[in-house]
């Protein structure tokens, strides 16, 4: 039998409609929260300025956290991590700048640790000693930005928004100038060394220094550095010289500068020109020959007194120097005699001289000038040593005319020409005394020969004298002997009368007016 199922007893499918959930006011807190953090997070990612890092030698008083980077005493960023190197041999601080400020993160920007400092220029950064050390910042010219940085040890002498020019100083050791030394214009402090290097040959010393505005003008080509460190003493021909330039200059050391008259161009000098540092103001000062002559001269004399730099003189008015002081000659025949080299420079000679045309004759040429040299010299032109103090002895070249000096005729030939010349005045009195010691020394060789003689002869004869005299005057029979015995007694009986005379008085006082009483039997 067949089972068959009611269909319509089939329950029927009935749809049922989704629960919806209802909204809490307990999900505005989180979600207000999300809205939040990822508002102050891209906040964060909008204003954050960059991350670099700096490289120190050391870090003192650097924290984490708590160290500033400061510009001009405005906070720009703070220091977020400090670390050592991976040889541990310096230390890495990382900074966080903020976004305000990124434009000073440059390729050629400077960072340095402030602190208390004290230097050649002053002190600086006690400010430091309340507020604790912060990382400075000397901002670079450049526009392209960087990152990572090589930190300073000590922080620049000078800003580089300080308006000035720098230039370059060549010197053959430091002297007694560093960093912050001074720098003067007439005495008046315009400047100061910012730094120093040895040369790349190692045979110099390169000097930068920094002239402020608007003193840095009166740097021009022709101007003359010089050390004006300590007390410059020096003893010359002109005898004892002292100069200084201030007393901080003789504590620290300093250099000045001034442009000696008008040599050429008067523009100001470029930024980084390079000059020559002299010794001292009198080498600086010296004027830059245009025409230069040199000669030799040949003394018979020592030289000692007599040195490179010395003057030379004609009729007084100084017209060069001496430029070399040695010996010369052959060691096999043993003519070994002193030589002189000496530079002339026309410039000084004519310029002493009135009615002359000054351009033709430093126009002229050495072989034009040769005939008037000649005449000169014939005229008794000549070279003689000369002392030009008595308290340092140090000598000096005299040209005068000597009149009765013998013909000379100059080789030309060589080069550089001979000059004449003459005994000096000292050399000329040891000839003359050692002249007068020889005739002397004649007068006495020949007074024994035949002076002596005669003299003996005389005393001699005076001896027979002395013996007559002593006979008839002296001697003990002699008449002259018998009346001064004579005389001798008669002396002494009239003392004793007048002895006699004076105890009566003393005994009769009265005797003198009443006259001598008889005396009684």
């Amino acid at each position: 039998m067949t089972d068959h199922t009611d269909i319509n007893n089939v329950p029927e499918a009935v749809a049922v409609p989704k629960k919806r959930m209802r909204f809490s006011v307990v999900w505005i807190i989180p979600i207000v929260a999300a809205i939040v953090a990822v508002g102050i997070a891209v906040q964060q990612i909008l204003s954050k300025g960059p991350t670099i890092n700096i490289v120190f030698k050391e870090a003192e008083g650097i924290e984490a956290g708590k160290t500033f980077v400061k510009h001009k005493d405005v906070k720009i960023g703070q220091v977020t991590k400090v670390k050592l190197t991976k040889d541990f041999t310096h230390v890495v601080v990382t900074a966080s700048i903020d976004k305000s400020a990124a434009g000073l993160i440059v390729e050629d920007t400077k960072f340095y640790i402030e602190q208390p400092r004290v230097s050649l220029s002053g002190i600086s950064g006690l400010g430091t000693l309340m507020s604790g050390n912060y990382i400075g910042i000397e901002v670079g010219k450049s526009t392209k930005a960087h990152y990572e940085f090589i930190g300073l040890e000590v922080p620049p002498p000078i800003s580089i928004e300080e308006p000035g020019r720098r230039f370059i100083l060549e010197a053959d050791n430091l002297g007694s100038v560093g960093i912050g030394s001074p720098l003067y214009y007439r005495r008046l402090n315009v400047g100061q060394v910012i730094g120093y290097d040895l040369a790349e040959n190692g045979r110099s010393v390169t000097i930068k220094v920094f002239v402020k505005a608007p003193y840095d003008k009166y740097v021009t080509a022709d101007t003359r550095f010089w050390q004006a460190s300590g007390v410059d003493v020096s003893l010359g021909a002109d005898g004892l010289s002292v100069r200084t330039q201030s007393a901080l200059s003789v504590l620290i050391g300093g250099i000045a500068f001034e442009t000696f008259g008008s040599f050429g161009d008067v523009k100001p000098a470029a930024e980084k020109a390079v000059f020559n540092l002299y010794g001292n103001r009198t080498e600086a000062a010296a004027k830059i020959e245009e025409v230069v002559t040199p000669y030799v001269l040949r003394f018979k004399e020592g030289l000692r007194g007599l040195s490179v730099g010395a003057p030379v003189t004609y009729l007084g008015f100084p017209i060069g120097e001496v430029t070399s002081v040695r010996l010369e000659g052959d060691m096999m025949t043993g003519d070994i005699h002193p030589r002189v080299d000496i530079v002339i420079y026309l410039g000084r000679f004519v310029r002493h001289m009135k009615k002359v045309d000054t351009a033709k004759e430093m126009g002229m040429s050495l072989q034009e000038r040769r005939p008037t040299v000649q005449r000169l010299v014939d005229r008794g032109l000549r070279a003689q040593l000369k002392s030009g103090s008595l308290v340092t002895g140090q000598l000096y070249v005299a040209f005068d005319l000597h009149k009765d000096a013998p013909r000379v005729k100059i080789d030309f030939t060589k080069s550089p020409p001979e000059l004449p010349t003459v005994p000096s005045g000292l050399a000329d009195l040891q000839e003359k005394l050692q002249s007068i010691l020889a005739r002397l020394e004649g007068l006495l060789k020949r007074a024994d020969e035949e002076v002596v003689p005669e003299a003996k002869k005389t005393l001699e004869e005076l001896r027979g004298v002395l013996k007559s005299v002593d006979t008839t005057v002296v001697g003990k029979d002699a008449p002259m002997q018998q009346d001064l015995r004579e005389t001798l007694q008669e002396i002494n009986r009239a003392a004793q009368a007048v002895r006699g005379l004076t105890e009566s008085l003393e005994r009769n006082p009265d005797a003198i007016i009443r006259g001598k009483t008889q005396e009684k039997p």
